[in-house]
């Protein structure tokens, strides 16, 4: 007899599990709170971008959808190594060595691209969001190369169409409410007062930033204001209902991805929108000019690095501030190479011909001390330096007490627009801990028979923030690497 499988969830992380498990010939049930037009958890609001480890353009080229494409012969991809990649991490683990869940992120992740793409799931290069033209070229200038096609949308329906072709069942509205244990071995779940046994179960619900009271309970107070950008059904279910079967809570459940956002968007993403443009309410170019608080003072160094490394965590910083909302100023040198989100149709701003004017508009904030701000910015500019966005330019501001390390240009070219924004949050940190097998462990270190965990229920993977585009590779390598276990345990 085959093994049955219950995965609990349905995004990427979900979808992986299911796909690896029926790899190995298990009978596999996938349960989804949401409603079909709901369903994928997370997923669907990702830009469908994946960060992983590869030696040049040919480790690339099979993961396309494609390759006929007539911008690849001028594009200029680069590297992102092993050892890059793992630098990268280890910039947000406030002195931490790579964790064991880092470690297998880094080595597992580029083979497990080339298993998504042998499962047709294909990709494109990221020409928008994470590369500039230099000199007739495309230039990717932050490790981040592809993303799926169709975005979130895009990579969760590949995804679902392996599962079906494969022979993987879904069911919507079938909330898990618990597990079923004999002894200390998971046997099954509850949804509702059903029961539905299985030999392996595999949690990949999520984490617990849809839950008000969670997250001021792990995080602190300022994280009640914070906007939810994805699903509204990640409430921390999965792991409630795993540590009341004894497994261990791991990791840094005080940290989470957090992005600036449209000060005025709805939570969770702005669920009147088609999935794929709910990225629009994102805010994170703030590099190309300053973000001022209600004090009217600059409270980050906008070009720490490229933003792929620092907008997971100025969403946190944004919420730290008074008032918890900030305001991205910017001149008309770099209108043209704002994101996209910054010219969606209800994207928030006020625009003057002048400073002195555009000051009096941002709501909130103390007029004076913002020009004051701003003037003494413009001043502290190095001007010798060219600015070049497809590099860290160097280009810097000299005598401020809080710098801008690069892409520093004078704001001094109207009209000018600001646009109010605040803290969004995308999933916490906080979770279970696995074994090599994804097997969820217990508070004795041993494994809890039958229980599988993936997706961002696992804990270890990020501390203090993130490069952009992890977080979907994480899913899909734990995934994976919970169907398999799943299946074979």
């Amino acid at each position: 007899m085959p093994r049955s499988v219950i995965v609990v969830g349905t995004g990427n992380a979900a979808l992986c599990a299911a796909i690896a498990a029926l790899e190995k010939g298990a009978e596999v049930l996938l349960l989804e709170k949401a409603d079909e037009a709901l369903a994928g958890g997370n997923t669907k609001y990702t830009a469908g971008a994946m960060r992983f480890a590869y030696d040049g353009k040919a480790d690339l080229m099979p993961l396309l959808r494609d390759m006929d494409d007539p911008r690849l012969p001028q594009t200029d991809f680069g590297s992102y190594t092993v050892d890059k990649f793992s630098e990268d991490l280890l910039g947000f683990n406030d002195g931490r060595p790579l964790s064991p869940e880092q470690q297998s992120l880094v080595c597992l992740s580029g083979e497990t691209m080339q298993w998504l793409a042998s499962h047709d799931v294909r990709f494109e290069p990221i020409y928008t969001r994470q590369s500039f033209e230099k000199d007739g070229r495309h230039i990717f200038w932050g490790g981040l190369t592809l993303a799926a096609q169709n975005e979130g949308v895009g990579l969760f329906d590949m995804e679902l169409a392996a599962v079906r072709r494969m022979g993987g069942t879904v069911r919507y509205n079938s909330a898990v409410t618990g597990l079923i244990q004999d002894g200390n071995r998971v046997t099954g779940v509850k949804v509702g007062k059903e029961e539905i046994r299985a030999d392996a179960v595999i949690l990949a619900s999520g984490g617990f930033e849809a839950d008000e009271a969670l997250r001021v309970k792990h995080m602190g107070p300022n994280w009640k204001a914070a906007k939810v950008r994805g699903t509204p059904h990640n409430t921390g279910d999965g792991l409630s209902m795993a540590v009341a079967a004894g497994a261990a809570e791991y990791g840094l459940y005080a940290g989470c991805h957090a992005t600036p956002m449209d000060l005025y968007m709805a939570d969770f993403g702005g669920l009147d929108l088609p999935p794929g443009e709910r990225k629009n309410y994102r805010k994170i170019s703030y590099f190309l000019g300053v973000m001022l608080n209600a004090n009217g003072k600059r409270f980050v160094d906008e070009g720490a690095n490229f933003r792929n490394y620092t907008y997971a965590q100025y969403g946190a910083a944004i919420l730290n501030e008074p008032g918890q909302f900030a305001w991205q100023v910017f001149d008309s040198k770099v209108f043209d190479l704002l994101y996209a989100e910054y010219r969606f149709h209800d994207a928030h701003f006020v625009q003057a011909d002048t400073l002195e004017q555009l000051v009096t508009q941002l709501k909130g904030v103390d007029a004076a001390a913002a020009l004051e701000t701003l003037h003494a910015y413009n001043a502290a500019v190095d001007d010798a330096v060219p600015f070049d966005p497809t590099i860290l330019d160097g280009k810097s501001t000299k005598g401020l007490s809080l710098a801008k390390s690069h892409w520093a240009q004078r704001i001094d070219h109207g009209p000018f627009r600001a646009f109010p924004v605040t803290g969004g949050i995308t999933f916490t940190y906080g979770g279970l801990k696995v074994d090599d097998s994804g097997n969820v462990l217990a508070e004795t270190g041993h494994p809890i028979d039958g229980l599988f965990a993936c997706g961002e229920i696992v804990g270890g993977v990020f501390f203090a923030g993130y490069p952009g585009g992890s977080g979907l590779t994480s899913g899909a390598v734990f995934g994976r690497r919970a169907g398999y276990g799943a299946a074979s345990a």
